[in-house]
């Protein structure tokens, strides 16, 4: 079965990047959102397999919009990975601390990204479309 991604980011360039990589090696079908607002609207819509969302964004942080997803009883079950530019340990373990399943820094190269995916998900590896 074909995994559903919601990549919320503000960056137009990031969402690009990660919606052709996930679709590219893995076949996953790829949602974007632009903003918080715009992704949990997508996220009650859609109930994608995981959503994959960027710390940093104006309006709404990563932080707050996993806090309104965790809140509605239609996205809570949805497993939500925080993407950052931030590698520090002590700032990642925030963000686990606040419930997601993980953490992926960026920049990151295509294969390892979803190899990040598929290994803080437990999902089967992916070979190669």
């Amino acid at each position: 079965m074909i995994k559903r991604i919601l990549v919320i980011d503000d960056e137009d360039s990031v969402r690009e990047i990660i919606q052709i990589s996930l679709e590219l090696v893995a076949g996953w079908d790829t949602l974007t959102a632009a903003s918080g607002s715009e992704g949990i609207a997508i996220a009650e819509s859609e109930h994608p397999d995981v959503i994959l969302l960027d710390v940093m964004m104006p309006y709404m942080d990563g932080p707050t919009t996993f806090k309104k997803l965790q809140a509605s009883v239609t996205t809570c079950d949805i497993p939500t990975i925080m993407v950052t530019a931030k590698a520090q340990s002590c700032e990642q373990q925030q963000l686990i601390d606040l419930g997601v399943a993980g953490v992926i820094t960026k920049p990151c190269l295509p294969q390892d990204l979803v190899d990040e995916i598929c290994k803080i998900l437990n999902w089967d590896q992916i070979t190669h479309v």
